[in-house]
């Protein structure tokens, strides 16, 4: 996904480079280096390749918003629910992860938040990397990822980029942040905004803006992540043997939630009463944004 000329940055190496507020205790930089240095050996792949049933719904739930505008009449039809399962093939998911999608294709058709909306855009949700905006400035130049679920025109012509969510997870502004310099890029001109909307408890967020001098602020901040992320990656490729020195563990009960606890030498999951190893507080500071 890297080259040597060209680093890249998103949100998901944002949130594994750095943790969220409040989360710092559980954050390890070893997941950063299984998921970004050996994603192609044949055991991590198979492990980045399991979706868990949390993964799963956001997917079908968004997936299941996508079926609901593409098939219009369907938000509308006494069997809309029904049909978008079956486009979705809910029949064969777990039965947990069957019943959480159908309320949440319930709950979507009695309020469907994108109707009357212009939508300029809206994801299945399964496409894969979105195309990499190239950022060149003087100091810097990187790849910048940014899959948007949704992005729709206000009545007064502001740009409304929406994040779907599902489950408990509290939403992390710097995701909209990311969103927010993407469309710098891709809608020249345009002002915009963006917001989080849980699908499964009908939860919206604020609607989070940005000036040009904290796009400016971000922008430097991402290149800086891309730089430091790239090095590290040189690092591994020069010496495979220092992977836990580049990529430093921070074992402890959370290692239970994590998808390489079973081939992790470090995993604290395995019941093994291992102290959690002093954290590393190396956060990258961003001006507070308004």
């Amino acid at each position: 996904m890297s080259t040597p000329d060209r680093p890249f940055a998103s949100y998901h190496l944002w949130s594994l480079f750095a943790p969220a507020i409040g989360q710092e205790r559980w954050h390890c930089q070893m997941r950063r280096g299984f998921i970004k240095a050996r994603q192609h050996e044949p055991q991590v792949k198979a492990l980045l390749m399991q979706a868990t049933p949390p993964q799963r719904i956001g997917i079908l739930a968004q997936k299941g918003v996508y079926e609901f505008h593409h098939h219009r009449h369907l938000l509308t039809q006494s069997d809309g629910v029904e049909k978008v399962a079956q486009l979705l093939k809910l029949r064969d998911s777990s039965e947990q992860v069957k019943q959480r999608v159908l309320q949440i294709l319930q709950k979507y058709q009695k309020s469907p938040l994108l109707v009357g909306k212009h939508i300029l855009q809206l994801t299945p949700g399964d496409e894969g990397f979105p195309k990499p905006i190239v950022i060149e400035q003087q100091d810097y130049c990187f790849r910048l990822y940014a899959a948007m679920d949704c992005v729709f025109i206000e009545s007064d012509s502001t740009l409304h980029i929406l994040d779907f969510k599902t489950g408990k997870s509290a939403f992390d502004r710097r995701q909209a942040l990311v969103y927010l310099l993407a469309a710098r890029y891709l809608y020249p001109g345009k002002t915009a905004v963006a917001s989080f909307y849980n699908l499964e408890v009908g939860k919206k967020s604020e609607l989070i803006t940005i000036n040009h001098h904290e796009l400016a602020s971000l922008e430097f901040e991402l290149a800086n992540i891309a730089n430091r992320h790239q090095i590290d990656l040189q690092k591994y490729q020069a010496s495979s043997s220092n992977f836990s020195k580049i990529f430093p563990p921070n074992p402890g009960n959370h290692c239970r939630f994590c998808p390489f606890n079973s081939i992790c030498e470090f995993s604290d999951f395995q019941g093994a009463k291992l102290q959690a190893m002093p954290i590393t507080r190396n956060r990258c500071q961003l001006p507070k944004l308004h």
